[in-house]
């Protein structure tokens, strides 16, 4: 099969007659061999009736329903999951993506040799109170991942290469960052075309403040996993070394304050009303805790059983694909 085209969606009864007549048409003009899996994420509308008599009209069309809205990244993993085209597409259900697009990213992908192409909607027709955090946002991902060729990690029109869809697990609100996660899954031909955005034509964007915040905070986890997720030791007891380092300069502190108190009778120093002792009492216990953390944490990595599990690209050699 050529491509697979992944679309998750969440109350979008209007758009999806149109979408996948759409993709159809793209599809037949270039005699793709294809698939369409729409992952309902627990729309509270028509959508996935409608997905029901679209799929017994056109034997192409897949769909999958949550029983409730898990998220973008749980829709994106199961249609990972379900796919079988060579190059897998995705896009958002509201008409804002053309599968117009479609063609040139398959070439992209089996002719130009990319892992992964990203679109970018150099463009936009949405409000300033989507597109500002959005180039905040992306600003800092291309800082973080290293990926500084792509303007735009979050859109949701993008190409891979089957391998990459089937080495990566895409989880909580990660699918802003699977560029980031390809990278570390060692896929690291990545690019981009800058392609047409569209006016949202049915209902209204899902995009919020919240999502703005979360997706920093999600982009700490992933660069922290990243640096320290098989050696919690390297951050925990480096940061266990800096507070003993400090708990030890304010307990010597104490000590010559003492002795000078002891040897001054006009100089009075008292333990429990120092500062410093209290410094001291507190950077210890905190370096202890740092490196039982790290401890703790190598401990589990140590014994888990995925801890020499590596993805291995090719093999050669007598028996061996």
């Amino acid at each position: 099969m050529d491509i697979s085209v992944v679309v998750p969606l969440y109350n979008e009864e209007e758009s999806l007659p149109e979408l996948s007549q759409w993709i159809k048409q793209v599809m037949e003009e270039h005699n793709f061999s294809y698939e369409v899996i729409f992952i309902d994420d627990g729309s509270i509308d028509r959508s996935f009736h409608i997905l029901r008599h679209l799929s017994q009209k056109d034997p192409h069309i897949r769909a999958v329903r949550f029983s409730r809205n898990y998220g973008k990244s749980p829709a994106l993993n199961t249609g990972f999951k379900m796919a079988q085209g060579d190059v897998v597409i995705t896009m958002d259900a509201d008409l804002q993506d053309s599968p117009d697009e479609i063609p040139a990213l398959y070439e992209m992908i089996k002719e130009e040799g990319y892992d992964l192409v990203s679109g970018w909607k150099k463009k936009r027709y949405d409000p300033l109170s989507k597109t500002i955090p959005t180039k905040l946002f992306n600003a800092t991902a291309r800082r973080v991942s290293g990926i500084n060729n792509l303007h735009d990690f979050n859109c949701g029109l993008k190409a891979y290469r089957k391998d990459v869809v089937k080495n990566i697990e895409v989880y909580g609100d990660m699918h802003r960052y699977i560029p980031y996660l390809a990278k570390n899954a060692g896929f690291r031909r990545i690019g981009e075309k800058e392609v047409k955005h569209r006016a949202r034509k049915y209902g209204h964007t899902k995009f919020g403040l919240d999502r703005f915040v979360n997706g920093y905070l999600d982009l700490g986890t992933l660069w922290f996993q990243t640096k320290f997720g098989v050696k919690p030791m390297h951050i925990f007891g480096l940061l266990g070394s800096i507070m003993f380092f400090i708990g030890f300069i304010a307990v010597a502190t104490v000590i010559i304050l003492k002795i000078v108190s002891l040897c001054n009778p006009d100089f009075h120093f008292y333990l429990t009303k120092s500062v410093y002792f209290y410094l001291s009492l507190a950077a210890m216990i905190m370096g202890l805790q740092f490196f039982l953390t790290g401890f703790t944490g190598e401990l589990i990595i140590r014994n888990s059983q995925e801890r020499n599990s590596y993805q291995i690209a090719e093999r050669l050699g007598p028996g061996e694909d």
